[in-house]
């Protein structure tokens, strides 16, 4: 009589392995994602995954937009709507999606995003951009002047350094640097602060230089 075969691993969900590998990355860096890492997290085998993916940089294709999904979430109805507010709302919602996974974050310099999700909230961006009179080469450099600019921010997050102690920042710095002591009362700055006081700065400076094409 033969043996009977035993019978193999069920299949695991699409949006599970997605899911774990972001899990990885958030909690471990990007260098730790793996097929086999995720496999033995998975309580699966690295052919499984191989099933679903072709390799490690079309997984990460997914995590990353699976990370813009969360940016599109957070992004209301823009048609209709003043490119300023419209911006704004896109930057401040992109900025808290990689915020939330900075891990992740290295994973978007490996490629230019394209999945679905990425494609949509850039088509989105754009499309109110071009109605609200972008030329076609400005309204491009504008969405891509503010990708790199949350990006940037976004991956400065996390730090764990104190805060300056302003009191002490001022008495040793008042003969030195008087210019710097002079200031000591407005440190330190949130990055949340600084993102959106640079935020309003690249709006106006859009603003600017629209209203100087089109006199």
């Amino acid at each position: 009589m033969g043996s009977r075969r035993t019978p193999g691993r069920p299949p695991l969900p699409r949006a599970d392995i997605i899911a774990k590998a972001l899990e990885i990355v958030d909690g471990q860096g990007a260098d730790a994602l793996s097929m086999r890492t995720l496999a033995r997290e998975l309580g699966s085998s690295t052919a499984t995954l191989y099933r679903h993916f072709e390799n490690r940089t079309e997984l990460v294709a997914e995590v990353v937009d699976h990370l813009f999904r969360h940016a599109v979430s957070g992004v209301g109805e823009l048609s209709g709507m003043d490119w300023r507010q419209a911006y704004r709302q896109v930057a401040t919602a992109a900025y808290h999606a990689m915020k939330n996974h900075r891990g992740a974050l290295p994973l978007l310099l490996e490629r230019v995003p394209s999945g679905p999700n990425a494609m949509l909230l850039r088509e989105r961006c754009l499309a109110v951009l071009l109605e609200n009179g972008f030329p076609p080469h400005f309204a491009a450099r504008t969405y891509a002047s503010l990708a790199r600019y949350v990006l940037g921010f976004a991956i400065q997050t996390g730090g764990t350094g104190a805060g300056a102690d302003t009191g002490a920042l001022k008495a040793a710095l008042s003969q030195t640097h008087p210019a710097t002591a002079a200031v000591g009362d407005a440190l330190p700055i949130s990055l949340d602060e600084e993102f959106a006081f640079g935020l309003d700065l690249l709006i106006a400076g859009l603003a600017h230089r629209l209203d100087e094409r089109d006199a």
